[in-house]
């Protein structure tokens, strides 16, 4: 088993919505733990890479037609296809994003003595935006569209553990390089999450991280340069 970090750096106000809201206050609540800090889903997390992966190889189909079969099994592999079998199971597993451990542990003694409340940590790491649908015609906002969404504030960071299962990249006939330099170059890609995306929110700075004895160091740029000279070599 490979083990990484991913860490998450948003650059502006992101909305990761979970899906439902609070009735009187937000039509689109963030996922957040019992003291408050928010968290995002590891399965959302790896939705988006898969996405990013996707557009990754349509960049290869079109720039280096030759490589694009051997990364598009590489994704395969690495993210898993629809209706998989055992053996050919994701060999990603992306665990739940979150405020540094020093940072929450410190949170939750707080909160569980009594000198934070959960909805101060949380009004703590993010606001609430409203917005609404505006008329095309006439440029007035348009009746009972106002929709009130929690974001999660800029300049917070999120960390997430990655492991790849490397039995799972030998069933499938890929290298764990290989799927190394992928998830690089799809990681040092990947600069929008969230919802309302392509609307100002949800830019992102994303890096992997190897860990070791020596603690978590940033490996993106010596996978990526290895990618980079997989796809495009002198």
């Amino acid at each position: 088993m490979i083990d990484l970090k991913l860490k998450i750096t948003l650059l502006s106000d992101t909305t990761f919505g979970r899906g439902d809201g609070v009735a009187g206050l937000v039509d689109a609540e963030v996922q957040h733990d019992a003291a408050g800090c928010p968290f995002l889903l590891g399965r959302t997390i790896k939705g988006m890479l898969r996405e990013e992966c996707v557009n990754l190889l349509y960049a290869l189909e079109q720039a280096t037609p030759a490589a694009s079969a051997r990364w598009g099994k590489v994704v395969t592999a690495l993210l898993g296809a629809p209706g998989s079998a055992e053996r050919n199971r994701a060999a990603l597993i992306v665990d739940d994003a979150m405020l540094a451990a020093d940072l929450r542990r410190a949170i939750a003694w707080q909160v569980a003595n009594g000198g934070l409340r959960r909805d101060e940590v949380l009004d703590g790491f993010t606001a609430i935006r409203q917005q609404t649908a505006v008329d095309a015609e006439s440029g007035a906002p348009r009746n009972e569209t106002l929709r009130a969404a929690r974001v999660i504030l800029r300049d917070t960071v999120f960390w997430a553990a990655l492991h790849i299962d490397e039995r799972r990249l030998r069933a499938q006939d890929v290298s764990s390089t290989d799927a190394l330099m992928l998830l690089a170059a799809v990681v040092s890609g990947w600069r929008r999450a969230g919802a309302s995306r392509n609307r100002g929110r949800g830019e992102i700075a994303a890096a992997l991280f190897e860990t070791g004895a020596a603690g978590a160091v940033e490996c993106t740029q010596k996978y990526l340069g290895a990618f980079a000279a997989e796809v495009m070599p002198s």
